[in-house]
């Protein structure tokens, strides 16, 4: 047997990770775990400066170059998302995960004040884009023997109550596209994941807990790791819906039975 003198291949190698919300928050320290883990990066936000900017210190650290897909989720139309699965099918040949981390909250407001735009706004960004971005990109992963989609949840007792608006509805809604997608790609290489993070120092949180002391929290790259293994498929046992602890290695199942499968 010949002997392994190399160390052993980073765990996303080779691997096209697409990630919305980017520039800033989860999505941004998602793709510096998923850029340090080997993978090709695919930045997609809406601050062209703040990609720029992770862009440049992603190449500086000696990572892949990532690409930049400008792009507003709140205006996007279906065919937005088919010109981007295009794009990364002819950059790259292939997709193996995505990681939706865009979100939407102007602040907390009952539903009898909130303007209307800010409704029909708050459920595009944050449950209709998720669904027309991987619907799109659907026949990309399943060209790959192990993929995986994450889509990143909130609290659902929280987010249920008083003046979380369509933040909130749009949020319990995404808990199930994951578990009907899940269902249809049950026999598929695609592997389904809702993602809980827990309290974090973050813009969207501040919108909702201004007094809060921030320097408390950790920070977004605290739960980036687990994200990272479950795009790498670590653990193939991993439940449909995970929380992430902070600076934890194994996730662990948020102990949903209803969405269980």
């Amino acid at each position: 047997m010949a002997a392994n003198d190399g160390a052993a291949s980073p765990p996303l190698a080779n691997r096209v990770i697409l990630i919305t919300g980017a520039n800033g928050g989860l999505g941004e320290a998602v793709a510096r775990a998923s850029a340090a883990a080997g993978a090709n990066v695919v930045l997609l936000g809406r601050r062209v400066p703040r990609l720029t900017r992770l862009h440049d210190e992603l190449e500086a650290a000696g990572c892949r170059t990532p690409s930049i897909y400008p792009m507003d989720l709140s205006g996007a139309v279906p065919e937005d998302y088919d010109v981007l699965a295009r794009a990364i099918a002819d950059e790259y040949g292939r997709l193996d995960g995505i990681v939706h981390c865009a979100a939407e909250l102007k602040g907390l407001s009952s539903l009898q004040n909130l303007p209307l735009e800010d409704w029909f706004t708050g459920l595009h960004v944050n449950l209709t884009a998720p669904f027309l971005l991987t619907r799109a990109c659907l026949p990309l992963l399943r060209e790959r023997e192990d993929a995986c989609v994450l889509f990143a949840l909130d609290d659902a007792q929280r987010t249920a109550r008083a003046f979380w608006g369509p933040y909130g509805v749009a949020k319990h809604a995404l808990r199930g596209l994951v578990s009907i997608l899940a269902d249809e790609l049950e026999n598929s290489p695609i592997r389904v994941h809702g993602v809980e993070p827990g309290p974090m120092r973050s813009a969207l949180r501040a919108r909702a807990f201004f007094a809060e002391d921030a320097s408390t929290l950790p920070d977004p790259s605290a739960y980036a790791r687990a994200c990272v293994q479950l795009l790498a498929g670590t653990d193939r046992a991993a439940p449909r819906f995970v929380t992430l602890q902070p600076h934890s290695i194994a996730p662990r199942s948020l102990g949903l039975a209803t969405f269980a499968g």
